[in-house]
């Protein structure tokens, strides 16, 4: 336990990194006027969450867990958490889940705006 918290904190430290200099980077580029960065991060984070999770997961070795700690939780969660919900959508849908998969779709866009707004509101207000 205590070495996946580690590999999770290494991981999720890294990728925070990453998002910020990619996210940076690709703004000053393009100009700050579309969130052409956070876009950017979010495909990577998705492709990559696919991707690895089928090398460590569905093909996955002995060191499967432990690369699934630092990279997938931990790398592309401090890079993106798009990525899990990209992933978690889409096990719903090849799981034929597929009034889950919109549900979770609509209560987690539609929730997430919601919730961003009441903390700027809050926010501002304090």
């Amino acid at each position: 336990m205590i070495k996946d918290l580690l590999l999770i904190a290494c991981g999720g430290g890294v990728g925070a990194v990453f998002r910020f200099l990619l996210s940076r980077g690709v703004q000053s580029l393009f100009g700050f006027t579309f969130p052409y960065g956070t876009l950017l991060v979010n495909l990577i984070g998705a492709f990559l969450i696919g991707l690895l999770s089928v090398l460590l997961i569905e093909r996955g070795g002995n060191l499967a867990q432990e690369l699934r700690a630092l990279l997938l939780i931990g790398l592309l969660g401090g890079f993106t958490t798009f990525s899990s919900f990209s992933y978690e959508t889409l096990e719903l849908w090849e799981s034929r889940e597929l009034l889950k998969a919109a549900l979770y779709i609509l209560v987690s866009v539609a929730f997430c705006l919601i919730a961003t707004w009441c903390g700027l509101t809050i926010g501002r207000k304090i």
